[in-house]
């Protein structure tokens, strides 16, 4: 134990500056510089993605196309706990800026390929500092603002959110159309020479060295069963089949990989991801509920356009518009609860509260089919994101105030990773629960019809593509998309119970009160302990 605590980070210049808590003008300054990076962070893959068809036209490799999104997902999974672990190890404001100038340099070359093989291979650079943008934006305002104070700030990250999920889609249209695919990678450079220049002026943190050796194995053990995972569910029921040795291989590797990375840490002198974490109740909890978190609002943002699209005969065009029922639950109940921790400090009762309305809205989304109002959809729409504006903040809260503030990065990497290894496994079992759904009922409406126009692959199908097709046909696709949409939300449901019973047994553990450096009192950090 001793020599765990010797070899941790230690700070070379503690200052009076440490001990004090920062002035609402100072952290007012640093948020501005997070605040755009995780714009920068969360803009990405939505504007990429409404340009992907104009790049596709004017570089080729169409059969690549998935791959451009792959690579940066891979590489964002992966280095996520790394970059975590070196913010606590080395320091967190030198880590952050290192994986903002990665994110630049990929961009910058991403807008610069000449064919899909460099714009992939660019992908997976901008995705490595990626992983670093949104963990060292959560680690330093962990640093920064105490957890009873930092509902005052969360508010200004979910507006991010909302801003990113509608405005996405209509930049990436806008650039596209009057400028070129090539800006939507380099529209990235001047949000993130501005976010480098506030946060090199204003954010000041005290110097960290660590006399611990990397674990260079851990982090290999770690990027092997994320990448593998990450690839299982990508590739799952879509490019090849479930039970094939592709998947089945993806699947062992996984499994060994990660046990490998158990035993390896348990012996690590400075572990890549302390196992001891977990020995905290409070901070396990909260990192299903994160998986969770991430199952469902992937899942569903996933296919609720589609559906909107599809069935209700929403228009394509502003795609991004289409999820703004669930945005503003999501803000507005993430500004109130932000504001109510603040002044009283208590945190239990809401992700209860968010989990049961979460579970809610899934079940009453569960019940749309043909006859459904864009009005009453919008409605259960903002039940959905009313019970993940309860969760989403107060998660990373009580993930980051379970441990002591040398693992900060480590817990704010591990919550982010839990979310979007959660993501990925739920726009995977969504899809195949979709998928076969839609298959069967155009099949027993059908039969052999059911081949026509490409039914069988559902995905594919756009609006414009569906109303050339037979009435019958048409008919026919409707209702299948609403059984898939069933099918879709009422599972989503049945998980989202797991997260109801993992809120249940979270503690009441106190907040850190203000106070710049503070750590978790004994007593609170064993009232929380297993």
């Amino acid at each position: 134990m001793s020599q765990s605590k010797t070899a941790g980070p230690v700070p070379e210049d503690k200052t009076a500056e440490e001990e004090q808590p920062r002035s609402p003008r100072e952290i007012r300054l640093v948020m501005v510089g997070l605040v755009v990076t995780m714009l920068l962070a969360m803009l990405d893959n939505l504007i990429v993605g409404t340009a992907m068809p104009t790049i596709v036209g004017d570089l080729g490799g169409a059969e690549h196309r998935s791959w451009v999104v792959t690579a940066y997902t891979l590489t964002t999974a992966a280095s996520t706990p790394i970059w975590g672990k070196l913010g606590d190890m080395y320091g967190r404001k030198g880590s952050f800026l290192t994986s903002i100038v990665i994110f630049l340099v990929g961009s910058a070359l991403s807008g610069l390929s000449q064919n899909m093989t460099e714009l992939i291979g660019f992908r997976a650079v901008q995705g490595l500092g990626a992983g670093g943008l949104m963990v060292g934006v959560m680690s330093i305002m962990g640093a920064l603002v105490a957890p009873r104070d930092r509902g005052k700030y969360q508010g200004m990250f979910a507006a991010v959110m909302a801003l990113a999920t509608v405005g996405g889609p209509l930049v990436g249209g806008f650039i596209t159309d009057h400028l070129s695919w090539h800006w939507t990678f380099y529209i990235n450079l001047p949000l993130g020479v501005i976010a480098l220049a506030v946060v090199i002026v204003t954010l000041k943190l005290p110097k960290v060295r660590s006399t611990a050796r990397v674990d260079y194995l851990g982090a290999l053990l770690l990027t092997t069963g994320i990448t593998s995972l990450v690839l299982l569910t990508t590739w799952g029921g879509q490019q090849y089949a479930w039970g094939s040795k592709q998947i089945l291989g993806l699947a062992a590797l996984s499994v060994a990989s990660l046990i490998a990375f158990c035993y390896v840490e348990q012996r690590a002198q400075e572990p890549m991801l302390p196992l001891s974490l977990f020995k905290n109740l409070n901070f396990t909890l909260v990192s299903i509920i994160g998986f969770i978190v991430g199952f469902v609002m992937f899942g569903s943002t996933f296919f609720l356009p589609f559906y909107q699209q599809i069935v209700q005969g929403a228009s394509a065009t502003n795609s991004g518009l289409l999820l703004m029922p669930l945005m503003f639950g999501m803000l507005v109940v993430s500004l109130v609860v932000g504001q109510a921790v603040t002044r009283t400090g208590k945190y239990r009762i809401y992700p209860i509260i968010g989990t049961v309305v979460m579970t809610g809205g899934l079940v009453l989304l569960s019940t749309m089919g043909i006859g459904t109002s864009s009005f009453t959809s919008g409605c259960w729409m903002v039940v959905l994101g009313a019970g993940m504006g309860f969760l989403m903040q107060i998660t990373m809260l009580v993930a980051q105030n379970s441990v002591e503030l040398k693992d900060m990065g480590v817990a704010s990497s591990t919550a982010t990773l839990f979310r979007t290894i959660g993501g990925s496994f739920g726009v995977a079992l969504f899809g195949a629960l979709f998928n076969n759904r839609v298959t069967d009922t155009m099949t027993s409406r059908l039969g052999a019809q059911a081949t026509a126009g490409g039914a069988k692959d559902p995905g594919e199908m756009s609006p414009a593509e569906l109303r050339k097709l037979p009435e019958g046909i048409q008919d026919a696709f409707h209702h299948a998309v609403s059984n898939g949409i069933h099918t879709v939300f009422l599972w989503g449901a049945g998980v989202a119970v797991i997260a109801i019973a993992a809120a249940v047994f979270l503690r009441e553990v106190p907040l850190r009160g203000t106070g710049k450096g503070e750590k978790p009192a004994e007593a609170s950090l064993e009232a929380a302990a297993v």
